[in-house]
Order: structure tokens, then sequence, then C-alpha cells
């Protein structure tokens, strides 16, 4: 009798110990998460912004998890089969995305059918980081200010032009959202790509752009083109002395590129919140500042709900632009 009423008392005291790995389970948590290696799907090729980001990334997070994160490239059609490929995948943390505000807000805009929803389709991890871009036009472009350029933009309806890396991109979207915001007539010339619309620039084939600050700064430095204000809603600790266009008669203007890192819909919030707990670390690291900084991104890391909040606001606020624009990729 006394053996057993030991055996009682022990599976009674027990007995919340005993039911913690299923809680723990229902909860999501998994302590032994990743236990093996977790591929990073980036739907562009290799060498851009958030193929660089994800490698930087992926790399701090290897080393913290004992785990390779493993960089994907799924480049071509504005990122639609990468997008595709992760928010198919399982849902067990071992397949993410790092994307950009294209694929998640500026693709459901201008193409008519998408084989992924960029809200239902995926899980939000954390925003990783903003690329801020910068308003610049040629030397022989008679203004130095922002508003001296809408004053000439305004006199001469039609008479300027703006490069951009392509339709649809961040650059073309950014440029129309500013001559919708303030009635203006800027012609648009697409290029295939960065690499051929700063060329155009700086030979003053055209009158202006937007562009990432380190693509410029010897530009600038030489006086073939000068900066004029930044597109995010406040200044950026890359050039604090650079208005931004929302200081400057554009209120909430802001339309930066923005990467983060998603999983597919469904992933336990346990997996989610370990993930984004090390990408916190990951961007606030020596290293990471410091490459960051040569890239001309911004860290962020921030937390899986403002991720998504930030995703449904951006989703609206280029859809505005697009209708006004009237752009279509397909």
């Amino acid at each position: 009798m006394r053996f057993a009423a030991v055996l009682l008392s022990f599976a009674l005291g027990c007995g919340p110990w005993m039911a913690r790995p299923g809680i723990a389970q229902e909860r999501g948590e998994d302590p032994s998460y990743p236990n093996k290696a977790v591929k990073v799907v980036v739907p562009y090729s290799p060498g851009g912004f958030p193929d660089t980001i994800a490698r930087i990334i992926g790399h701090r997070l290897s080393e913290t998890f004992g785990q390779q994160f493993i960089v994907e490239n799924r480049g071509g059609a504005g990122g639609i089969a990468g997008c595709e490929a992760v928010a198919r995948a399982a849902a067990d943390g071992y397949t993410l995305l790092m994307a950009d505000v294209g694929q998640i807000a500026i693709n459901p805009a201008i193409y008519s059918k998408l084989p992924y929803d960029s809200i239902r389709d995926f899980t939000p991890v954390s925003m990783v980081a903003t690329s801020p871009l910068f308003f610049v036009v040629h030397a022989s472009v008679p203004v130095n200010t922002f508003p001296e350029l809408i004053a000439l933009a305004k006199s001469k309806p039609g008479g300027l032009t703006y490069g951009s890396s392509g339709t649809g991109s961040i650059h073309h979207l950014t440029m129309e959202a500013m001559k919708f915001a303030l009635g203006l007539d800027i012609v648009h010339i697409p290029y295939k790509g960065s690499g051929q619309s700063v060329p155009a620039l700086i030979g003053g084939q055209v009158s202006m752009s937007v562009a990432a600050l380190p693509s410029m700064v010897a530009h600038i430095k030489a006086g073939r083109v000068r900066l004029l204000a930044i597109n995010t809603a406040t200044r950026s600790p890359q050039a604090r002395d650079v208005p931004a266009v929302a200081e400057m008669g554009v209120p909430g203007f802001d339309y930066p590129s923005k990467i983060g890192l998603l999983g597919p819909a469904g992933v336990a919030r346990g997996i989610v919140q370990k993930l984004h707990g090390e990408i916190v670390k990951a961007v606030n690291h020596p290293d990471t500042l410091q490459r960051f900084a040569g890239l001309g991104v911004d860290p962020v890391g921030g937390t899986p709900e403002a991720y998504a909040s930030d995703n449904r606001t951006d989703i609206e606020r280029y859809a505005k632009v697009v209708k006004a624009a009237g752009i279509k990729a397909d």
C-alpha cells in the first residue's frame, strides 16, 4: 500500500511536468529547431540586395544555431517563382523566404494573377532591413534643391525624364508616387536593371532617377549628379543632411525598399519567435552593421506583428500608386 501511495503521489506531482511536451507542441515550441539545414529562398539572381542580405544574416544564424542556413536563388519573373515555391513548402521552418517589397506589395498590384497571396500564404518573421532611395538629378539639370526640381517640372510638363531599373520596380513606383502626389509630368524611361539605368543617368540620357546612395557617392563627389532628397518618411542615418520628401509638402511619403524574412503560412509561433530573436541579434552584430552601411541599408529586426502590419500597409499604398499610373506587368 505504501508503494502504491508513493506511485500515486509521484504521478500526481509529475502530472504538469509530464503534460509539458504536449503543451509545448500546441504552442509550437520545438527546443530541437533547427536540427537540420534550413533553406532560405531568395527570389533574385545572386548579387542583389536581398541575396547579399540573406547571406549575411544566414551566416550569423548558422553560427548561432549550429545548422547551415543555405541560400537558394530563384530569380526571374519578378520573384514569382521563388515566392510560389516557399508558399507551397512545408510549414516546418526549414524553408524560408528573403523577399523585398517588390514581391510582397508591388507584384499584387501590377499582376492580375499571382500563384501566391502575400498575406494568406506567408508567415512574417521579421523585417530585416530597409534600403532608402535618393532622388538625384544630372548635373545639367538647373536645380539645387528638391523644391526647385518640382518648380522646374511644373514649368515644363513632359520636359524632364527619369530612368528606372524597369517597369514595376521600386525605382519606377517611387517616381510615380511622387508624380501622383505633386501632379507632375515627368517621362519614364525604363531600363533593364540598375546596371543600365545608373549609367544612363551619369551619361545624361535621363534627367533624374532614384538610386541607392552607394551607387551614387563617387558620381556626387565628381559633380556628375546632385543629391536632392530621400524617399523615406524621415531622414536616413546614411545622409542626415539630405531632407526627406515628407518634409517638403508630401506628408507620409515613404517608399524605401524593404527586405524581410518569411515562412510558409502556418509556421509554429515558437519557431517564428526563435528565429526573430536571433535575427534581432544578427542585424545588430557589429560586423552586420558595418556591412549594411557599405550596402546603403539600415537594419530593422522588427517583430513579426510589425512586419505583418507593414506589409498590409504597403500593399494598399502601392495599389493606389499603380492604379493612378495605370501600370500593368501582364
